[in-house]
């Protein structure tokens, strides 16, 4: 019997009807609220994604890369590379990947994201993140946001590397334990302080609450963040999770600034 003569199962007709249904409500929406370049915004053809002109105006960080800081290296060894400053001072992370530079475009979507009250672009970001660190997010257990203070959460109402994680968490179905890891001490901005001053700031800053060892303990743990600057603020936490008993801590992030780095 041919396929366009056999009779369709029961099952697959309401399938086929949702099918529809998703199709025409997703026409309706595009209609009233037309898909626009999260950079530019540019009339596109989907939701939750950028221009071809806009893309170009992000630096993408792609291999060879430092295994552990997660910069661009100059060349391929054809293995495993470690940067002079990685081996100089070795992070107390295991390792880090990046999505791409702190600069250009992604430098103002990131400052839209975390200070414009608008989270339209955590789609994006979040097959990003799974994209760029997709090494270290194959063997992980574990998702854990790096935290805000209180005083800072309350007057920001969010925190964008809780929003981050669960968007990974939700992409790879891995557990997003935003409660692991707490900011106890408040801390000064980092901005404009050199690579010891962000250390000295940020030392002691982040705790594993006692309830929380068990879940933390032998774990491969992913800690998101939104920027990683000089690896300050990044190295405190990782170091909180590893005195907790976490097996490994590797950082994912949006940005990096390698500059600091180099």
């Amino acid at each position: 019997m041919s396929r366009a003569l056999m009779p369709l199962r029961h099952d697959a007709v309401p399938g086929r009807i949702r099918a529809r249904v998703r199709a025409g409500v997703r026409a309706v929406s595009d209609l009233l609220l037309p898909p626009l370049c999260l950079g530019c915004e540019t009339r596109i053809c989907d939701h939750d994604a950028v221009c071809p002109a806009c893309w170009r105006r992000i630096d993408f960080i792609r291999p060879p890369l430092c295994d552990r800081l997660g910069f661009p290296m100059p060349y391929d060894t054809g293995g495993v590379m470690i940067s002079a400053l990685a081996a100089a001072e070795p992070p107390v992370y295991d390792r880090a990947r990046a999505v791409a530079h702190h600069d250009g475009l992604m430098r103002e979507l990131v400052h839209t994201f975390k200070f414009g009250d608008t989270h339209d672009a955590r789609r994006l970001f979040g097959r990003w993140l799974t994209s760029a660190g997709a090494d270290i997010l194959q063997d992980a257990d574990l998702i854990v946001p790096v935290p805000l203070n209180r005083f800072r959460l309350l007057s920001r109402r969010f925190n964008q590397a809780q929003i981050l994680a669960a968007e990974v968490g939700r992409i790879t179905g891995l557990p997003a334990e935003p409660l692991a890891l707490t900011r106890h001490k408040a801390t000064a901005h980092q901005v404009g302080l050199t690579r010891n001053e962000r250390r000295r700031n940020v030392a002691g800053a982040f705790l594993v609450p006692p309830q929380r060892v068990a879940r933390v303990a032998g774990k491969a743990i992913v800690l998101i963040d939104d920027v990683v600057t000089t690896g300050a603020t990044v190295g405190a936490a990782a170091g909180a999770l590893k005195k907790a008993g976490a097996r490994r801590v590797d950082v994912l992030a949006l940005a990096l600034v390698c500059e600091a780095n180099s």
